[in-house]
This record gives C-alpha cells, structure tokens and sequence, in this order.
C-alpha cells in the first residue's frame, strides 16, 4: 500500500517556495524550487493563451485523472495542463496520454503532484523499453522510456532554461547552448553506488531500553520509491557497472546472513577499483575465471576490475593514462567512460580557442583548480600550463591529490596541491607568480554553487579566464550570472566577465541531471573595462 501524506502538507511546503521568489538571486537550485518555476511559466501560457478556465474542484487524495502531457520539466517530470492547474507527472513523455493518482495539491501555485498509474497511449517519443524493473517505481532513473537522442536534446534545454531562469542576464548576454555530449556508456556507467536498509520499526524502542534489537525480516535493499520516503527492495541496478552490480548481490547476501549484528539501519558502499596490467606481463594464473572480477581489454592493457565496500580502502580509477587513487567512500565523478571527452572539450577551449593547441603562443600561462578534491582537473590539464595549483579546504583532498600528482610523475616544482580556507581561498596564492591576467581558473564546487563571498574573492582577483564545472546548472547559472552581471547590493560590484561558451554532458544517463561546462573570459577593452587584471598586489 503507497504510504499515506498528510493533503495539506502541500500547502505548507510550497509556503515557503514562494517566499523563495522574492530572493532568486539566493536560488539554492532544488529540485522544487527549478520546478516550481517551469509550473509558473506554463501556468502563465495557460492563462495567456488560453483564457483564465473556471476554477474547477480538485480531485480528492488518491483520486485518478487522465492527462495529456505538455512538455517535460527540468526535474525530468512531465507537465499536464487540465482546468486551469499544472499537473506533476513522472516517467512520461511529451504528449503522452496517462492515468495518475493525485496525492498533494499545492493550492496556491495551481498545481498538483501526481503518482504515474498508467500509459493508457504513448507518445512518438515513448518509445524505449526500460531495462529495470524497478523503473517508475525506484527514485534513481526518469528517462528510460525515452530514446538516447531524446535525453540529450532535453537536457541541452535543461541547460538554457537555467540560464534564462537563474542567471538573471539579458538573452543578449547568453551565448548558444552547444549540443549536450552524450555519454559513450548509457548503462553500466555507474562505478559508485549506495544503497542503503532501514532499521526495524522497534529498533529505537529496544535500545533504549537495553535490550537487543530484533529484525522480524530482512529489511528491503536499495533506494526510495519515488514521492515517499520508503525504501524498495532492489536486487539489480543496470546503470551500475558490472563489477558494482556483483559487489551488489555480495552484499545483499552479506547483510541477509548478517541481520542480527546491525543495531540500525546502514548505507552500504560499492565502490569500482581498477588494477592494470600490462598484457605482456600476464601470467596463466592471470587467465582464470574468478566471479569477484570484471576482465576489460584495453588494448595493450588489461583492466581488471572489483568492487571495494569499506569506505576506507583505496579505490584506482583510470582515465586516458592517468592514475587517481581515492578513498573508496569519497568523491570522485560516477562515470568514467565520459570523462576523457570532458577533459579533452575542456583542454579545447580553457586557453583562447584560436590558440589552445599552442601555448607557446598565449598569455596564459597558469591554473588554479579552486575546488581541486583529489586533483582530477589540476592533474589532466597541467600539461598545458607552466604552473598548477589545486586549492581544497578539505586537508584529506588535498593529501590525496598531492599522491595522486606523485603517481602520475608530475613535477613538484610546478604542479601542487594547497589546503586554504574557504573565505580566504586566493590569499594563498603567489600573486607575482600566479598573475591574474595570466591565470585562468577552473570551478568545479559541490551542487549548491559557489557562495556570494567565493564568487566576490574571486571577482577580487580577477583570473582572465575562468571554466566553470558543475553539477547543477542552476546553481551555476547563478553564479555565472553574479560573475556577469554583478552584485546589486550597496557594496555592489560591477559584472567583470563574458560567456564564451555553454555545453552539457551526460554523466547520468537515464536521469534528469546534466553536467555544465560554461567557459567565461574577462571583458576586454572592447567593453570599456579594459583588460589588464584588478588582482591584489602583494598576496603571499
């Protein structure tokens, strides 16, 4: 039985969303908030277009209605127009004919969340069979119905509605939205998961009272059903790789034998680890078949591939020929196979376009990697500058980059790794050294964005180009839009920056989530800003 929601719950929640419009330039990017605002612009269409309709009496909780759906949402959920509200569909197509259950109206924004019941007609665009059985119950994947090519024009729209909507530029300043880079894997891409059990409902109860918690069943493994907080029970996951998707049934198993040592419940690790070795160096051993190991040729290398579960080992990851060693339980980005063609796009176009394969022939001769984590941009661009650095707060970060610049034999002399606090990330740097207008930067932050005070230091020393990676491509476009624009307050600063270019890449197929690329340049005297760097003189 689908777990049951207070129908007013609603009411309060989005409460607080509209107080959010009156601070958009504070946009968190949530998945409530992006949406919210593709509701308002339909619910505007409806109401420009087609007329203010009666206001008709909403379906009861659990009531089933028959849409056609509109267009998809940022947020991947389909969006349907019926008397006069917005209603919130996921797993559909544009123009898809379905059957949903109602189970929260948000009265005062005019739209209602809905579970998918049914696909009474597909859509032209509704065409794929999903490979997971779990798909339109499990929260994790949205677009398995649709083909590849699909995804990724909508995620190219993705991209510019977060620009139009969160960046708070003119169109004028908004440059095209290049065609979002697919990834060369569309399942079997993930080499991290965690899925995670919940602990008995009497669990609390017993060890409070001393006495031994008790688990009447083996809890369900996995993921949250979409729109409740219950975990499902998922025995597969095909967006995994096949080595995280072993280490998953090892695990089930594990946990299964193993129920009675839990006191609660636990979110488990696996994580992808790769050795590689030389085919030349194979011995007959080598050759064996063990069921705990995924062989990959790659060409004069064989990878051989597990699944680490303690969140302390170290975890290996190949891309192109470069080495990067990790804690299994930190971050390091979820789909290898995508990401030579990131740091290859990056490596055209973070110099001057015309020059990027000279060097010999640009001023920019440095780069700073301000959120560097275990070093991945510093270490695959470092060729193309004469002086790297990679700035982390986290001290962990920044001792796993340094042996990770060590195991991929990058001079010490001109590749390092720095630990720095965050309200002072660019005092650490050597201004005569890393001159601003001979530096460029690269953001890679987590998927709440740069703040205000990191994006006003970094305005402050004033890079003359920057390359900004993000996982959110709203909170980015925030940011961008700060960099562009500038700041409105009293202390205001003037927008020192241009779009060069924007792009999306697939790092999650299946999913609604898109990678940004947005590369900025500093205005020049074309402008009438100049082009000579503002930076602080003296810094250490």
């Amino acid at each position: 039985m689908a777990q049951k929601r207070p129908f007013n719950e609603g009411k309060r929640h989005f409460k607080k969303n509209k107080k959010q419009k009156k601070s958009t330039t504070n946009s968190e990017g949530s998945n409530e908030e992006v949406l919210l605002v593709d509701v308002r612009r339909l619910l505007q269409n409806i109401n420009i277009n087609e007329g203010q309709e009666d206001k008709q009496e909403l379906p009861e909780q659990f009531a089933e209605v028959d849409l056609t759906i509109s267009e998809l949402s940022s947020t991947g959920d389909g969006l349907a127009k019926k008397d006069g509200r917005i209603y919130v569909v996921p797993f559909t197509a544009p123009r898809d004919n379905v059957r949903a259950k109602v189970y929260r109206h948000a009265e005062e924004e005019a739209y209602s969340l809905t579970d998918f019941v049914k696909l009474l007609s597909p859509s032209e665009h509704h065409t794929e069979t999903p490979k997971c059985p779990y798909f339109a119950q499990c929260s994790g994947c949205q677009f398995q119905h649709l083909p590849y090519a699909y995804q990724l024009a909508h995620k190219r729209t993705i991209v510019e509605k977060a620009y139009q909507n969160f960046s708070h530029l003119p169109q004028s300043a908004i440059p095209e939205v290049g065609e979002t880079i697919g990834s060369p894997l569309q399942y079997g891409y993930r080499t991290k998961l965690t899925p995670h059990f919940d602990g008995p409902p009497n669990g609390r109860r017993d060890k409070r009272h001393g006495k031994q918690v008790t688990w009447p069943e083996v809890p369900p493994i996995g993921y949250m059903k979409k729109g409740t907080r219950k975990t499902m029970d998922i025995e597969d996951c095909p967006i995994g790789t096949d080595a995280v998707r072993m280490g998953l049934k090892r695990e089930r198993k594990r946990v299964a034998e193993n129920i009675e040592k839990y006191q609660r419940g636990a979110t488990l690790l696996l994580r992808e680890s790769t050795e590689r070795v030389k085919k030349a160096d194979l011995g007959e051993q080598d050759g064996e078949v063990d069921e705990d190991i995924v062989m990959e040729d790659r060409g004069d290398y064989i990878h051989r591939k597990t699944c680490i579960t303690d969140h302390k080992a170290t975890s290996t990851e190949y891309v192109d020929d470069f080495r990067f060693d990790n804690p299994a339980g930190a971050f390091f980005q979820n789909n290898n196979s995508i990401l030579p063609l990131v740091t290859q796009y990056i490596r055209h176009n973070i110099l001057e376009p015309q020059i990027s394969h000279n060097t010999s022939k640009t001023k920019i001769k440095n780069l700073v990697d301000a959120y560097s984590g275990s070093g991945f941009f510093t270490i695959t661009l470092s060729s193309l500058f004469q002086n790297s650095v990679g700035i982390d707060i986290s001290p962990q970060s920044i001792a796993s980059a340094t042996h990770n610049a060590k195991l991929n034999d990058l001079p010490r002399d001109s590749t390092r790794f720095i630990a720095a606090d965050a309200s002072s990330l660019f005092d650490s740097l050597d201004i005569t050294k890393y001159k601003p207008e001979e530096t460029v930067v690269v953001l890679d932050p987590p998927r709440k964005g740069c703040d205000e005070g990191f994006i006003r230091q970094l305005m402050e020393y004033g890079p003359e180009r920057i390359c900004y990676v993000s996982c959110n491509v709203h909170t980015q476009a925030r940011d961008v839009g700060w960099l562009v624009g500038g700041f409105e307050a009293e202390n205001g600063v003037a927008g020192m920056y241009e779009i060069e270019s924007l792009r999306g890449f697939d790092l999650f197929p299946q999913t609604s989530h898109v990678e940004g690329v947005a590369v900025l340049r500093k205005k020049g005297e074309r402008d009438g800003l100049g082009s000579t760097s503002g930076g602080k003189e003296g810094a250490a």
